[in-house]
């Protein structure tokens, strides 16, 4: 159910953001999530579709960018991207890991467009 607040956070943002800038439509909004992040793009979506109704955002494609889990073994040193979750060290086997990306979560990017179409 917190895919509900992060979507509220997403909508507020890109709706100031837009109104900032003047636009009269949201168009795309980009979102970065790491593949070790807890969000689930089909709820996010889901909520979406309901709570951008009647604000700038409606209607707005979401745009999911997922970055892999890539860690650093803290015994041997190796990084690697990690396949599969709870996966030991590919190298020594080891679970002393730190993550280096894929806990990542943000609004990237939005597109609007502007009077008479014009998009930015």
């Amino acid at each position: 159910m917190h895919e509900l607040a992060v979507t509220e956070s997403i909508l507020e943002i890109a709706n100031r953001h837009a109104a900032a800038a003047g636009a009269t439509r949201i168009t795309d909004i980009h979102i970065t999530l790491g593949k070790l992040s807890s969000i689930v793009d089909d709820s996010v979506q889901f909520y979406w579709d309901i709570i951008s109704q009647s604000t700038l955002a409606q209607g707005a494609t979401l745009h999911f960018n997922r970055v892999p889990a890539r860690m650093h073994c803290n015994d041997c040193g190796v990084e690697f991207e990690m396949l599969a979750e709870l996966s030991p060290c590919p190298e020594c086997g080891s679970f002393q890991l730190k993550i280096l990306s894929g806990d990542e979560f943000f609004l990237e990017s939005i597109e609007i467009e502007k009077e008479a179409g014009e998009t930015q």
